[in-house]
């Protein structure tokens, strides 16, 4: 069911000098949406971003979100449904593919995506 991570986000308290941190010391350029791509293999690739400690895409009281790359975001949404596993928002699609969020036990969103 998982392709593999499809995006490590967090949250920071100095945008400007993490991003500049990664840069200098790991060699990763950080696009000005605050992220990069690392591409493991053509069919697999994984976004590492950072964002403020305000920002609204996952709690706010939540420091890490994982993403994960899913082959096929409808069979994994069944399987969740038999698995008594609710949606945590409702299923979203945009140009860059479809999403659907989930928590896990402790109440962490998970996001999973399929391109």
């Amino acid at each position: 069911m998982i392709k593999g991570f499809g995006g490590i986000f967090w949250r920071t308290k100095n945008l400007d000098a993490l991003k500049k941190w990664y840069r200098e010391v790991l060699k990763l350029e950080m696009g000005d949406w605050n992220g990069t791509m690392i591409k493991q293999d053509p069919e697999n690739e994984t976004i590492f971003s950072f964002f403020t400690e305000e920002d609204p895409y996952f709690p706010t009281e939540q420091q890490v979100m994982l993403n994960f790359q899913v082959y096929d975001l409808n069979e994994t949404m069944e399987h969740l449904e038999r698995m008594g596993v609710p949606l945590a928002k409702d299923k979203e699609v945009s140009e860059f593919g479809q999403f659907i969020w989930i928590k896990d036990p402790e109440g962490r969103l998970i996001e999973l995506w399929e391109k």
